[in-house]
């Protein structure tokens, strides 16, 4: 997404309230073109036992090497670093024109169309070198040999510690990255480099007792791209931090992460405790992030309290004290079936010192909390200060009770040590929870504003059973959601059509998210695999 595009999107939150503040909008982040445009220069062929290695040390800037489909190929591979010419170097399958186009997902029905890259055990299929750059892998599968158990996959990134020896432009077009039917993985994709993507791919599969993603970066200046991919993992799905960047200026940094499906399959619930379940999407140390129309389904409470997107900023291991989590946009998104919602830290607790969480925006989400796993059921949660926080045009359908939930919240506030300073809270739509906006030790409503926040705005949210009176003037409390959604039965969350919410927000549009509307997938729990008992 352009960074005009971008701003445009955060603008429509900067909202005219009359007061003299408005937390601070994040700032955009650099992306990057990924349309596919075939080199023009040799085609290098490869069947079923050639060397691949060798193609592609010999292959020059602009040619395009076709594996066989069907064909396997073993690792682990190195991409090397050409010091000449210009262009790219593209792998594709030999059967690529059967795959679907570029734009569009495939899956592992797909595979038969492609050629395979093998990892052996405790070994990566692919791996870069010091300033490996301009490779686009498309239509192929990546994965273990039969039986073997990996850390990871594809690993992009050589524990850099300087941006100028980072791999660099390496894309994954339409590729199937999963581990060895039968056995656990670490990780897909180390994205440990710069102009890295991965688009229109189906990465599954990745479990362990330890935690296991799908995508991970930790030591990279950016900008990645993570547009239109099914993403399967039991730990963290995508993770970005979670290991000690190598300087300042590799925090991971220019992040575009839309239109993917984060999933986690209800038959890893069966196996805990031997695998790790935690959450579908975190940032430890990430900069300048856009988090635009995805879904991100089923997340219980299990190694974690359930929930399912976490901005929390870690000095992981002591060594980088330069972590943080700034600027990030989380617009557009549909979540389903999650424990809670939104966790976000302002501080490091273990390593207080390093930068506080500033400038997060959610707008515009569908949030569907079920208190899954025996979570706590919170939509949002903020914890230990930080700043310029906005949270405007959501919709939040919770429908976790007790007794597996008995504190459902549209928000847990505990902050009162470190107040959050500049909060924007208006135009969100929840349906009943237990505590509503609630303040840890203060109680709900106006209290727990002025208990954990300075310079708050709140205003025209719409509060299923709220009461009144303890809340700031300009807000709504009906006593049902029947008279709040059209047909919430149906997946419809847009309001009723005689409902006084229409064009009743700050800015004149519709109470809670936009994007609301009919033949949404249902947002309650499914029923998870019989031998799982929730807490």
């Amino acid at each position: 997404m352009p960074r005009s595009n971008f701003l445009a999107v955060i603008a429509a939150a900067t909202l005219a309230h009359g007061v003299s503040f408005a937390a601070a909008l994040p700032i955009a982040p650099l992306t990057f073109d990924t349309t596919y445009t075939a080199p023009a220069g040799a085609t290098i062929k490869i069947s079923e036992g050639g060397d691949l290695q060798a193609a592609l040390n010999n292959a020059q800037l602009g040619d395009t090497i076709v594996l066989q489909a069907g064909a396997t190929f073993t690792g682990p591979l190195t991409l090397p670093n050409k010091t000449s010419g210009s262009g790219w170097i593209y792998v594709v399958s030999s059967d690529l024109a059967s795959l679907p186009a570029p734009g569009h997902r495939v899956g592992p029905s797909d595979a038969a169309h492609m050629a395979k890259i093998a990892s052996l055990a405790y070994n990566n299929a692919i791996t870069s070198t010091k300033g490996s750059h301009h490779f686009r892998f498309a239509g192929i599968e990546f994965t273990p040999v039969s039986g073997a158990y990996v850390y990871q996959v594809i690993a992009i990134g050589n524990a850099d510690t300087s941006p100028a020896t980072l791999a660099h432009h390496i894309v994954f077009d339409r590729c199937y990255v999963h581990a060895a039917a039968n056995e656990n993985a670490r990780r897909g994709i180390e994205m440990d480099g710069a102009y890295v993507a991965v688009i229109d791919s189906y990465i599954s599969g990745f479990k362990d007792s330890n935690d296991a993603q799908g995508l991970w970066a930790y030591n990279t200046t950016g900008p990645l791209k993570i547009v239109d991919n099914y993403i399967e993992a039991a730990a963290e799905n995508v993770l970005f931090g979670g290991a000690d960047a190598k300087a300042a200026s590799l925090v991971p940094a220019d992040i575009e992460i839309r239109n993917n499906t984060l999933f986690k399959p209800l038959s890893l619930l069966s196996e805990i405790p031997a695998i790790t379940v935690k959450n579908l999407l975190e940032f430890k140390a990430a900069k300048r992030v856009l988090v635009s129309g995805n879904t991100l389904q089923n997340n219980p409470s299990a190694a974690q309290t359930g929930f399912a997107l976490l901005i929390t900023p870690r000095n992981q291991d002591g060594g980088a004290p330069w972590s943080t989590t700034t600027d990030i946009a989380i617009t557009g998104n549909t979540f389903i079936n999650v424990g809670s919602g939104i966790n976000i830290a302002g501080t490091d607790s273990y390593h207080p010192t390093i930068p506080k969480t500033v400038r997060v925006l959610i707008r515009n989400n569908i949030l569907g909390v079920t208190g899954f796993g025996g979570a706590d059921g919170r939509a949002f949660q903020v914890l230990e200060g930080g700043s310029d926080y906005t949270i405007d045009h959501n919709t939040i359908v919770n429908t976790a009770a007790p007794p597996r939930s008995p504190n459902s919240d549209l928000m847990m506030a505990d902050t009162a040590a470190t107040k959050v300073s500049n909060f924007t809270f208006t135009n969100n739509l929840s349906s009943q929870t237990q505590y509503g906006f609630f303040g840890a030790g203060a109680g709900n409503g106006t209290a727990a504003l002025k208990a954990d926040f300075t310079n708050w705005i709140f205003a025209k949210n719409v509060i299923v059973n709220g009461t009144a009176a303890k809340y700031p003037a300009g807000n709504f409390f009906p006593t049902s959601q029947a008279t709040v959604f059209a047909n919430s039965a149906a997946g419809d969350y847009t309001l009723a059509a005689s409902s006084p919410y229409k064009a009743a927000g700050t800015d004149g549009a519709d109470i809670g998210a936009s994007l609301s509307g009919a033949g949404l997938p249902a947002l309650s729990e499914p029923t998870p695999p019989p031998n799982f008992s929730v807490k």
